[in-house]
């Protein structure tokens, strides 16, 4: 039976511009919101987002390379080569054939969808578009453009799933190494949506946090106050490698993924199934492919996205699988820090998770005042500051509008 293993993570967040930096701000509970610098937010329901700090392209790009890039598309790369490098890979040395890219994003290149149409409605009817804004803009182009950035000509695509999109991708790297497909994959998500059409678009939902007078602490999953999710941006990259393989070319290998699941609430686009049954069959999927049993989970990154319904399903669904055990795992919502980076959410929670599992530290649930009388507050929450446990067994929880649900059970490695 092969196994798979991550021997490299990168990071773009807004908490952190590489791994180290979001692990820091994990651990300390650093809140990544602030007011929206991308655009005039005057006139916008929302005027705040968790925007990444201090990224300036020209860092990491020619002009001329940069401006054939979505943001999406940049993220993708500053994270995928920072998880090359902590992987000490050399794609030059590695069998081209048998390492693949598969990425994810949930909306892909809408800023430059954005750019192009108010060209074009501003003008005079004339089509003028740029010949790069059709590759710019499609949800592929960053898996496509990292296959060509190294070389990788192993299976090749995107994953789109909403907000479980790079949740999805990491499941099929892992899939495809068990299956034999390849031996090596960077896996991951990245996403660039604070524009006016992103806010503008989740505010006539409904489905963001307004509370602009207290934008910092405006993520508070599990608290009675949350009005909604808070949305982020950045990149998340692991890379997933055979184990034999990994150890022939001497990796350090951080953690094994050891199951997974996929399930469809079959309910609504974009509300949860108010008795959680996906996330329950989501979560017993992983279990059971891993052979283990819910006791043996000690750690749950869930979705956690701060939204009135979510918070609620997602911890009757926990209590309706693991029972009395709920009351022994560690629970918490790293979006409340990071804010919920859509698309390249569950790559950067699966990295949370995993260091989570290597360093045996909880990341808390931090901005939480106020309980829920919905929410059995019997549950560890990890309430805003982190903690110390032994962490054997992870589970990172991604669910996305359209009703998918995505799970990963990540585990100390071990021969």
């Amino acid at each position: 039976m092969r196994r798979v293993v991550v021997t490299g993570m990168g990071a773009l967040t807004p908490i952190g511009n590489n791994l180290q930096d979001l692990w820091k701000g994990l651990v300390d509970g650093v809140s990544g919101a602030g007011l929206i610098t991308h655009f005039d937010t005057s006139k916008f329901k929302t005027r705040f987002a968790c925007e990444i700090k201090n990224y300036d392209p020209a860092n990491h790009f020619d002009r001329k390379e940069s401006r054939k890039m979505d943001r999406y598309t940049q993220y993708a790369h500053v994270a995928a080569d920072e998880a090359v490098k902590d992987a000490h890979l050399d794609p030059e040395s590695t069998d081209k054939d048998r390492s693949g890219v598969i990425w994810a994003s949930g909306i892909g290149g809408i800023e430059t969808i954005l750019e192009e149409v108010k060209g074009f409605v501003t003008g005079d009817g004339t089509p003028r578009f740029s010949p790069f804004f059709i590759p710019k803009m499609i949800s592929d182009i960053a898996a496509g453009m990292l296959s060509i950035r190294y070389g990788f000509r192993g299976p090749n695509f995107a994953t789109v799933s909403a907000c479980a999109s790079s949740t999805n991708a990491i499941i099929d790297a892992y899939y495809y190494i068990l299956l034999g497909k390849a031996d090596l994959f960077i896996a991951g998500g990245s996403e660039a949506s604070i524009n006016p059409p992103g806010i503008g678009g989740f505010n006539a939902m409904q489905a963001m946090s307004t509370n602009n007078e207290e934008y910092a602490t405006a993520s508070r999953p599990f608290d009675v106050t949350r009005d909604g999710f808070v949305i982020g941006e950045g990149a998340g990259a692991l890379i997933l490698e055979e184990l034999e393989h990994a150890k022939a070319r001497g990796a350090r290998i951080y953690a094994e993924v050891i199951g997974s699941g996929l399930t469809a609430d079959a309910y609504h686009i974009t509300a949860p199934h108010p008795d959680g049954i996906g996330a329950i069959n989501v979560m017993k999927q992983a279990i059971n492919e891993a052979g283990l049993k819910p006791s043996d989970v000690d750690y749950i990154n869930v979705h956690g996205t701060s939204t009135p319904l979510g918070d609620v399903a997602e911890t009757k669904a926990i209590l309706t699988l693991f029972g009395e055990q709920a009351y022994k795992l560690n629970i918490s919502a790293t979006k409340s820090m990071t804010g919920h980076l859509l698309g390249a959410a569950g790559a950067v929670e699966a990295i949370a998770t995993t260091m989570a599992v290597v360093h045996d530290i909880i990341p808390p649930t931090i901005n939480f005042r106020n309980p829920d009388p919905a929410i059995d507050q019997n549950l560890n929450l990890t309430l805003n500051k982190a903690q110390q446990r032994t962490v054997n067994v992870a589970l990172s929880n991604n669910f996305g509008f359209g009703g998918h649900n995505a799970s990963i059970l990540i585990r100390k490695f071990k021969e």
